[in-house]
């Protein structure tokens, strides 16, 4: 596998690039978050997303009730079965999100250089002269000359259905604006966002506390993704309503979508365990020029934490199209070559038309991308970054990568009861697959046994370069040499199943022995 690693420093020959890419396994290490919505809830299709690359399935409770989620959570659950695929769940909030209410759903006209007035008065029909908001406080947050933004939910920049809007004037609790283009809102719900304004809402609203406590609390979710995320409190304050729940395993991945998370980035950073980089508002709040400096600035903060990377908004025009622009497609590949973790779907599988193509379309382009990603020099920047002394697991993990990028290893096997050690090895980002074999452990709360492990074998699947697999609970993390050397076996016979690991190939394990964590090379015979 490292054979095939190139790096953009050398010449690559012309003919080489025609070359067709040799299918794999593991189809990319950067994985793939797909939103599952009216176009993609079918056994069929998720059974299609799942094969295509899919590993972490996001549920946005911004569209759809709770009784629509928990249908096609179930028929993602029979997916996973008949595809033997594992997928984690994300819930994602809608948050603090300002929406246009039209309670008739008739299109509305909007005529450039005409006037229109936004009114907290839900009662009112919508038209084109006045359109009624969910928001009551909006007159007291904006002044003239300010930017309103209304788009579908989840636009995708290519629609007649968006509209800038200019404050013109406030007039009490109404807000009059000068409309900047002509558009045509048609749809259930749009979505209104206010460029670089603070909205005085909680970031957990009281729809999602309800969400949580009853779809979240019942299924067990592995993330939840806190949407306009915008200070380190939100998160603390998301985890602390979760943790009373007894979503204790739940992971927190704040979704920064505007200039105040910008802002407050490093002190979220700290508190959450992963990051979504939210660029449909953040391109909208941001100048388009400041776009990507703040991706690359995130995706390498979070890279140098050891904690997840989400792009999303990456080929929005897959909505409608079975081919991505050449700008979406480099897009892919720059997300990966900056160190992404994952790529987020939504509008493309949520109602789009081709979600599977578009799942296999990115996961092909990460491939790609992956082959000409510079490992050593992110490897010695991600040493240099960490310093000195390391502690004993980091020193441990980093040398395990080492030692498999000399040896020129085709996998990492890591044994890991909490999944820390193989996130630490992920970390160092391997030109390798990480196996991650999770060894249970039997837990008591003194009235039944339960087994971990679950939890922590799915919430790797937003990592890249991590591929999980269930161990036997018989055997322990630090059991018995012979324990180890079963389930050893069993992870080998895996690798070479799924075609990863072939005769005389050399693997690196990474395990504990007692009180140490040892690192071994082992070459492989016929």
């Amino acid at each position: 596998m490292h054979s095939n690693h190139l790096l953009l420093e050398e010449p690559i020959r012309m003919a080489s690039i025609l070359e067709p890419s040799k299918p794999s396994f593991f189809p990319a290490m950067t994985k793939i978050v797909g939103t599952l919505g009216p176009k993609s809830r079918s056994v069929e299709i998720i059974s299609g997303c799942l094969k295509a690359g899919m590993s972490v399935a996001r549920f946005d409770f911004s569209l759809g009730d709770t009784q629509f989620h928990q249908e096609t959570l179930e028929n993602l659950r029979t997916a996973v079965k008949n595809t033997k695929k594992l997928c984690a769940v994300m819930l994602d909030t809608g948050g603090p999100e300002l929406q246009v209410v039209n309670k008739t759903e008739h299109p509305i006209s909007l005529e450039a250089d005409t006037l229109v007035i936004l009114t907290p008065d839900q009662e009112k029909e919508a038209t084109s002269n006045l359109l009624p908001i969910n928001f009551s406080g909006l007159s007291k947050a904006v002044k003239k000359g300010d930017t309103i933004f209304i788009g579908q939910y989840l636009f995708t920049g290519n629609e007649t259905t968006s509209v800038w809007l200019e404050v013109s004037e406030v007039k009490g609790d109404e807000v009059v604006c000068l409309i900047k283009n002509s558009a045509t809102l048609s749809g259930s719900l749009y979505t209104l966002h206010v460029s670089q304004i603070h909205i005085d809402l909680p970031t957990l609203t009281d729809k999602d506390k309800e969400v949580i406590r009853t779809w979240g609390a019942r299924n067990n979710i592995d993330f939840l993704s806190l949407a306009i995320t915008r200070h380190a409190e939100d998160v603390r304050h998301a985890r602390e309503f979760i943790s009373k729940l007894g979503l204790h395993q739940t992971q927190i991945f704040a979704k920064i979508e505007n200039v105040e998370g910008l802002t407050h980035f490093d002190e979220i950073l700290k508190e959450a365990d992963g990051i979504i980089i939210s660029r449909g508002n953040l391109g909208i709040d941001l100048p388009p020029e400041k776009v990507f400096l703040f991706q690359k600035a995130a995706v390498y903060k979070c890279n140098m934490a050891g904690k997840p990377a989400v792009v999303t908004r990456v080929v929005d025009s897959m909505t409608d199209n079975l081919r991505p622009t050449r700008a979406e497609a480099t897009d892919v590949a720059n997300a990966v070559l900056d160190g992404s973790d994952a790529i987020l779907l939504g509008a493309e599988t949520l109602r789009g038309l081709y979600p599977v193509e578009t799942i296999s379309i990115v996961g092909k382009i990460s491939a790609e991308a992956e082959k000409v990603f510079n490992h050593d020099l992110y490897y010695k920047n991600t040493v240099k970054y960490v310093g000195e002394p390391m502690t004993h697991l980091e020193s441990i993990a980093s040398s395990a990568v080492r030692a498999a990028i000399k040896v020129k290893a085709s996998v990492i096997i890591c044994f890991t009861s909490s999944g820390r050690a193989a996130r630490l090895i992920a970390k160092y980002r391997p030109t390798m697959p990480v196996l991650s074999v999770v060894i249970p452990r039997l837990q008591t709360n003194q009235l039944c046994w339960t087994f971990t492990g679950a939890f922590e074998a799915r919430q790797s699947l937003i990592v890249r370069g991590l591929f999980p697999m269930l161990a036997d609970p018989r055997h322990p993390a630090e059991s018995t040499n012979a324990a180890n050397e079963s389930i050893l076996k069993v992870a080998l016979d895996h690798g070479k199943a799924s075609g990863v690991i072939k005769p005389h190939d050399r693997v690196v394990v990474f395990q504990k022995v007692g009180d140490a964590s040892v690192v071994k090379i082992i070459e492989l015979e016929d």
